[in-house]
């Protein structure tokens, strides 16, 4: 936005009251690496408290691994490493450090060293843009990843989910915005091959402007949730009730599509119709997407009339600003004013822009799946819309999300805000947007994760959506479970066993996201 403030040279992490200025120079990433018992390149275990090479001391207990270094920045002063991430089975029995800053770790079931090596954001970048092109497409999209034998990548295997669109759309934002940076051929490639398998989606049900959520060839075993359907050829099978996260994905990397690709590009009119085709498919049928039984799916519904139902008033400051949002984002696409009238329809005659700052009003329960839509919704209003009154609104409403979200430290939501809020001063947000990224696993195996016996995180007595066990404090991302941006970063345990390995889009769309904005998040 051209009145986006932006700290072009210094920007900064860790406590604020230390104001150390962060340069765009590395970072040390945390690496694991088994290795037998007895191998010779493991030296001997002197004792279960070491001090390493950079004076950081490490200390095993019963529940895992501590590293305590008082000259780091405040929030990476003490770090926890435990689980099959960092540790093998079993009780630490021995420790010895190496000569580089990191540590071998006995136990009686093997040794695992773990390490630290210097990388820049866009090197961890690129490590993600190779493991999502190495075990993480599936007919063009952005697909999770299973293994057949836990841990193990080389028996990794994608498969179809609820999201498979949302998922992708982030993926294709990503490397939209990478492209639109950077210039990158290869980016280009891969957000055309996303926008296609999404630009799929619609055409694969038959029903014009009606996404299917996922689809499946006859190679391909069937998830047991979910409602299936055949194509007319029977070739295909496709999943039935699609959602608003769908939607918001889809809407989002069309916007995203018709800005950056090349005013050439023959993906750019086929995203107007479709665009088209789903808006009008929500405006013919009073704001709702109508599944082939005839009636609206469990989550595709911004009508009025579910806004007065018992479950649909919470759900609707959210979904007013997904409505308003997909409005304003198929008019800058198609340059219709028939959307732009219909926007300012819902925004003004039937309340719908006012209602978007109702939410701490109506909603009394934190989602944090609701908090991604919410965003990626955020985004288009944020960028195309430039009437002071509306402006005045979603900024309110942005603010209202903002409460809790602050606490997160997420480099996507901070980001997202920032290009909402260009007046504020966001400092401390960005030094802990930057943090995160930082923090970001390397590793992103699904491995079980279980801090509750943790001193230093204390427990948070407000209720969690799922009844979960959470903190009151922040977990780093690489201590806490392998999650994306729509799950709880307070909750203390997660996993399943290391029998998935998420694809790490989230911190991609994050990094290029602020890289093409020029926040003072990215070199």
């Amino acid at each position: 936005m051209q009145n986006l403030k932006l700290f072009a040279l210094l920007f900064f992490i860790g406590s604020l009251s230390s104001a150390q200025p962060v340069r765009p120079t590395d970072y040390p990433q945390k690496f694991r690496t088994f290795v037998p018992l007895g191998d010779p390149s493991v030296p001997a275990m002197k004792s279960t408290d070491v001090t390493a090479s950079d004076g950081a001391r490490w200390t095993a207990t019963r529940e895992g691994l501590y590293r305590r270094h008082p000259k780091s920045a405040v929030r990476d002063r003490v770090q926890f490493f435990g689980g099959r991430r960092y540790l093998p089975d079993g009780p630490i029995t021995g420790l010895a450090p190496d000569r580089s800053g990191g540590v071998f770790v006995a136990t009686a079931s093997g040794v695992s060293h773990i390490e630290f090596r210097p990388m820049t954001l866009e090197e961890k970048a690129s490590a993600f843009e190779e493991r999502v092109r190495l075990r993480h497409l599936r007919h063009g999209f952005t697909a999770d990843s299973d293994l057949r034998e836990p841990g193990n990548l080389a028996t990794s295997y994608t498969i179809s989910t609820d999201n498979d669109g949302l998922w992708t759309a982030m993926y294709v934002g990503a490397e939209l915005f990478r492209f639109a940076a950077s210039h990158s051929k290869e980016a280009l490639a891969n957000a055309r091959q996303g926008l296609e398998a999404l630009l799929f989606l619609e055409q694969i049900t038959g029903r014009p402007g009606f996404p299917a959520r996922s689809y499946i060839d006859a190679t391909e075993q069937r998830p047991s949730d979910g409602t299936w359907h055949p194509t007319a050829d029977g070739k295909l099978q496709w999943k039935g009730d699609t959602s608003s996260d769908e939607i918001v994905g889809h809407m989002f990397a069309f916007a995203l599509g018709w800005d950056h690709l090349p005013a050439s590009d023959p993906l750019r009119p086929r995203i107007a119709a479709t665009c088209r085709r789903i808006m009008d498919h929500i405006i013919a049928n009073g704001y709702n997407l109508i599944d082939v039984t005839g009636k609206p799916t469990t989550w595709g519904q911004w009508s009025q009339a579910y806004f007065d139902t018992p479950g649909g008033n919470p759900d609707s400051p959210l979904n007013a600003v997904e409505l308003l949002s997909f409005l304003r984002t198929t008019h800058h696409i198609t340059g219709d004013e028939k959307y732009a009238r219909e926007y300012d329809k819902v925004a003004v005659d039937l309340n719908y822009a006012e209602r978007t700052a109702r939410y701490t009003e109506l909603c009394h329960e934190i989602n944090y799946s609701d908090e991604e839509l919410a965003m990626l919704s955020f985004y288009p209003l944020f960028i195309y819309e430039h009437d002071p009154k509306y402006q005045a609104l979603y900024s309110k409403a942005a603010d209202q999300w903002w409460k809790n979200i602050k606490r997160e430290l997420n480099p996507l939501w901070t980001a997202i805000y920032a290009l909402g809020r260009p007046e504020l001063e966001l400092t401390e947000d960005y030094a802990g947007a930057v943090w995160t990224l930082r923090r970001f696993p390397m590793d992103l195996i699904t491995w079980n994760i279980d801090n509750s016996h943790r001193s230093d995180l204390p427990s948070d007595k407000s209720p969690e959506r799922f009844n979960e066990h959470q903190t009151a404090k922040l977990i780093p991302p690489d201590e806490r479970p392998v999650m994306k941006w729509n799950s709880n970063p307070f909750r203390l345990k997660g996993g399943n066993g290391g029998r998935s390995e998420d694809d790490g889009a989230t911190y991609l769309l994050a990094y290029w996201l602020a890289r093409y904005h020029r926040l003072p998040m990215t070199p």
